[in-house]
């Protein structure tokens, strides 16, 4: 599988986030799960939230901005150019292999004077091909934003926070320690259970001072008093 057909890695979204930053807009080749469109060039002229839509590469395809997965499109070869969909049609006579409807028709055998009508009834049919996968791209309801629950320790106190997408459902607030070993139960991963372990035995040690301290100062108050009471 050559690297345009595999999509746009998360390295290569940044590094197109970074372009469009700078008032480029990156060329990009449609792959095969783009569809009839396939093996065309478009230029990613936005990149919008991927927690709201895993189809957040917007693409200028023609007169049209459409959006597409990262799977949908690759990283255009260098020096490669835009071909008009008429010229693609028309060389498919002379392809070995037949990859769109449109080519099938080129491949049958037709007397010399039909093959300019066989052509053109070609173009119409790729020139449908975009308003059909704009009417998909249409018709796809998307789906609610990601929600992330954060449970955090810092500073002695334990913390739960929720977002959905951008928007902040809870801010920060603080939990009693039991709840959070509760919620940190449900998490059957070994490495979380052996650092909140280590956090119970810091918090523990902590403690253990503190009332060591305490009792050695209650102690010395309560001699005091002995002898102001024997004073007395």
């Amino acid at each position: 599988m050559g690297a345009a057909d595999q999509g746009l890695s998360d390295d290569e979204v940044r590094g197109i986030r970074e372009a469009l930053a700078a008032g480029r807009k990156p060329k990009v080749m449609f792959t095969a799960s783009a569809g009839q469109i396939a093996g065309q060039l478009g230029q990613v002229v936005e990149l919008t939230d991927p927690s709201v839509s895993d189809e957040f590469v917007v693409v200028r395809f023609g007169r049209d901005e459409l959006p597409f997965s990262p799977a949908d499109v690759a990283m255009a070869p260098r020096g490669a150019g835009r071909r008009p969909a008429e010229s693609k049609v028309e060389a498919a006579p002379v392809e070995p292999v037949a990859a769109e409807p449109e080519f099938v028709l080129d491949q049958v055998p037709q007397p010399r004077r039909e093959e300019p009508k066989v052509r053109e009834e070609s173009k119409v049919e790729a020139a449908d091909a975009k308003p059909a996968r704009r009417a998909v791209k249409a018709a796809k309801p998307k789906g609610p934003a990601g929600l992330t629950v954060t449970l955090a320790y810092a500073e002695g106190e334990w913390t739960v926070a929720a977002q959905q997408g951008a928007k902040a459902l809870a801010k920060p607030y603080v939990v009693k320690p039991a709840e959070a070993l509760r919620m940190v139960a449900l998490v059957d991963v070994p490495g979380v259970h052996e650092a909140v372990e280590q956090i119970l035995a810091a918090e523990r040690a902590e403690a253990e001072q503190q009332a060591e301290k305490l009792r050695a100062e209650l102690a010395e108050i309560e001699a005091r008093l002995a002898e102001l009471r024997e004073a007395s």
